[in-house]
């Protein structure tokens, strides 16, 4: 018996519509049905499987439009970062397709030998709600051109937006080769349970912990990224008005629910005083408020159980001693004023774990290799940031993540990999390496 999935506007808890709740004793019928697609899609060239992919993207894009405000609607994000999430999810189908391609082409190894890529089978693709088209696509594309059919559970959160535009891209994939089902962390686990060739995962530490366990009798394959705590250093000589905007933005963008959002700032103490102030200045400029209003640019958090969260990483913070420039303790659902906050401390909650929401966290140092190991201490290692001038780069050089930069945001965009360190991630995706991830190697010689 199948139950509808309500999907909420997280601005006002208002209902905007439902999918049809998947049944865990449906599943054997939907892998059935992508494994005899799979057999045929394999068949097809790999420039053949390109052409298909991109075209199907393509098919979405003159809805674009009803998309971003269906997305908008949904998520809580603001209007202008939505359409910029469906035109990238977009274009993905092509540039990711092309890059794929190319990545999942034979090697030759002298005159005998060559590596050969090869289709896994049927893949799962399971993901979050803060992105769920760039998430999603960033793991549907590649393993769609390395051969596979594709299982796609979207987060319960955002059903909508996933079920329409998948819908657009059906359109022109063969019959069954990309199925969409709806459900929750039951759902998800009876995937995994099920024989699939690759799970790829992304969302929190405990359900990929919980994902590993479920298939290590079977050894699956998984791409996982896993979250993050990420931290930024603000050395002594670095430009604060960068510094400070880098810093502001990084930490409210998608109202702080970004997995490589700034978490923690350690500022060095010769210009603390006065990079916090001008992150206070930045940040109040914000405005917060539902998707359709004229100026906002941090929308709601997704549910009450998130602003519970932050809030309660806020009043920890308070209570153990740090210093509130900006926003308080008392904040209601469903949003979060831009908050900054200063002296926070290692035994604090928002220090320890990632808050995903909009707070600007910092804290002085007075030796940088106190900051290092600060930035250091979690078990997360997505990406980290440092900002200055002379001897940054040896600072970034001894910060563990898997993305590293120096006076810019981490991603270098295009086809660069998307790499988490530490318990942040397990494989990874995008660039030539990442998408082989979703095949399976061959070697192959002669004489």
């Amino acid at each position: 018996m199948t139950t509808p999935l309500i999907s909420y506007d997280p601005s006002n808890g208002e209902p905007l519509g439902s999918v049809t709740s998947t049944a865990i004793a449906a599943l054997p019928s939907h892998i059935s049905a992508a494994q005899i697609a799979q057999k045929q899609w394999v068949k097809r060239p790999l420039q053949e499987r390109v052409d298909i992919v991109t075209q199907a993207f393509a098919q979405a894009e003159p809805h674009q439009n009803s998309l971003a405000q269906l997305l908008s609607r949904e998520m809580g994000k603001d209007i202008r970062r939505a359409t910029g999430e469906v035109m990238g999810a977009i274009y993905t189908g092509e540039a990711i397709s092309a890059a794929a391609a190319e990545a999942l082409k034979p090697r030759q190894l002298g005159h005998n030998a060559s590596i050969q890529y090869q289709a896994l089978g049927v893949a799962a693709v399971i993901s979050p709600w803060n992105y769920p088209l760039a998430m999603a696509c960033n793991l549907l594309v590649p393993a769609l051109i390395a051969g596979n059919a594709v299982i796609f559970k979207p987060s319960e959160e955002t059903p909508l937006i996933a079920q329409a535009f998948i819908a657009h891209i059906n359109e022109v994939l063969p019959n069954n080769l990309l199925q969409i089902v709806f459900g929750g962390a039951k759902l998800g686990q009876a995937i995994v349970d099920s024989p699939m060739a690759l799970i790829a995962f992304t969302g929190s530490k405990a359900a990929g912990i919980d994902i590993m366990q479920r298939s290590a009798q079977s050894l699956k394959r998984l791409v996982m990224e896993l979250g993050g705590n990420d931290p930024m250093i603000v050395m002594h000589d670095a430009n604060l008005d960068a510094a400070a905007s880098f810093a502001v933005a990084s930490s409210v963008e998608n109202a702080g629910q970004m997995c490589t959002s700034t978490e923690r700032i350690y500022v060095d103490k010769r210009v603390a005083k006065q990079f916090e102030e001008k992150v206070t200045h930045i940040a109040a400029r914000y405005r917060v408020g539902p998707w359709d209003k004229m100026g906002v640019n941090i929308g709601p958090l997704i549910n009450i159980k998130q602003h519970q969260k932050v809030m309660t990483h806020l009043i920890d913070a308070k209570q153990k001693g740090a210093r509130f420039l900006l926003g308080s303790t008392e904040q209601q659902a469903p949003y979060i004023q831009p908050t900054v906050i200063a002296d926070i401390t290692p035994d604090m909650l928002i220090e320890q774990d990632e808050t995903f929401g909009p707070v600007i966290a910092m804290a002085s140092f007075t030796d940088i290799n106190q900051a290092i190991e600060r930035a250091n201490d979690s078990e997360f290692g997505l990406g980290a940031v440092v900002f200055g001038s002379q001897g940054a780069s040896d600072v970034a050089n001894q910060l563990e993540a898997g993305m590293v930069a120096i006076n810019s945001g981490v991603g270098a965009g295009g086809d660069a990999p998307w790499i988490g360190a530490k318990q942040s991630g397990y494989g990874f995706h995008g660039s030539a390496d990442g998408h082989r991830q979703f095949a399976q190697a061959r070697l192959l010689t002669s004489r």
